[in-house]
């Protein structure tokens, strides 16, 4: 049932993923020998040059994730999670957003080392810290650009629900009060399981507050994953011959990042790509131009997301010979 169940998922969101890219060219009237053209005639050597700067995404990512492991006193060598880590890069193509790639590291390592709660923990406040690094570079960058941006509407509103919604989840997590009045609104006994979970939930997070320094270096590591992808799109553009202001990427992939963290479509595909076509508009790059650097940006995605796997896939044989031992860890 389970297995039919996320068979059915995946189905949905491909379906979802589909209906987006063909409404994106249908209503925008892209042309597909222009698009066909810009990718044809990138330049090859900028495009791997974007590729490699992409690459440290992953890199600062998985460190950022071993720093909030070996904050709860996991003894995990660094292969175990590279492995994990590489399973949730590689799910997060396949299922819905960044959300399936955490949910199948946590499984993964909730697992092996018998602290789910834990685990899922690290996982959360990873992404979490995420979140507050793309929300902190956002508004340094709209302040950097006002003068580019300061009548646009719907960049301005993007940021204030990127914010607010930052600010709620920080607030029921890490605020005592705030969490025992959303807790009790969990009050139906069909919410038994959740609300225990949740509470669990909390109890770990607040681990880490003890840990300010942990929680400082993620945040400022986060800056720097999220910086990242503006640089690696700036250059793709280069690549296409596209010359704009750098602080457009700074502030407009950010926001699109965000949107994209819906789980409504697989790896982000077709919601990615109308939201560049829409905010890459503001800046004056064709809609062709902007379809081609978001697909650019996707095939990255791919790329890595085929290596992650291929590393998963053959730690197989390493998992298993790792849940035979007994890995040093404190008690739940």
């Amino acid at each position: 049932m389970r297995i039919f169940k996320k068979i059915v998922s995946v189905v949905l969101r491909l379906s979802v993923s589909i209906i987006l890219v063909v409404l994106l060219f249908k209503f925008n009237k892209i042309d597909i020998r222009n698009l066909l053209g810009d990718l044809k005639g990138a330049d090859k050597g900028l495009l791997l040059l974007a590729l490699a700067v992409f690459f440290f995404t992953y890199v600062l990512c998985l460190y950022r994730w071993e720093m909030l492991l070996k904050a709860l006193d996991f003894k995990l060598p660094l292969k175990r999670v590279i492995i994990s880590f590489s399973g949730g890069v590689y799910s997060s193509l396949l299922l819905p957003s960044t959300v399936g790639g955490d949910f199948t590291r946590s499984i993964d390592l909730g697992v092996h080392t018998k602290r789910p709660r834990a685990i899922v923990a690290t996982v959360l406040l990873d992404r979490l810290s995420g979140y507050v690094g793309l929300a902190i570079l956002v508004l340094f960058s709209l302040f950097l650009g006002w003068g580019l941006i300061k009548n646009d509407k719907s960049v301005l509103i993007s940021v204030a629900v990127i914010i607010l919604i930052l600010v709620v989840i920080l607030a029921v997590l890490f605020n005592t009060f705030l969490f025992s009045r959303v807790n009790k609104l969990l009050n139906s006994p069909k919410s038994g399981k959740f609300r225990e979970s949740l509470r669990n939930l909390h109890e770990e997070m607040h681990v880490f507050r003890n840990n300010k320094k942990v929680i400082l270096m993620n945040i400022i590591l986060s800056l720097f994953i999220q910086a990242v992808t503006p640089i690696s799109s700036y250059i793709i553009a280069l690549s296409l011959g596209i010359k704009m202001n750098l602080i457009y990427f700074f502030i407009f992939l950010p926001i699109i990042g965000a949107i994209t963290l819906l789980p409504i479509s697989i790896g982000g595909l077709g919601l990615r790509e109308n939201m560049t076509v829409l905010f890459l508009a503001k800046a004056g790059v064709a809609k062709s131009s902007a379809v081609a650097i978001s697909l650019i940006n996707f095939s990255f995605i791919v790329v890595y997301a085929c290596i992650g796997g291929l590393i998963y896939v053959f730690g197989v044989r390493h998992r298993r010979l790792q849940r035979g031992a007994s890995p040093v860890i404190r008690p739940d």
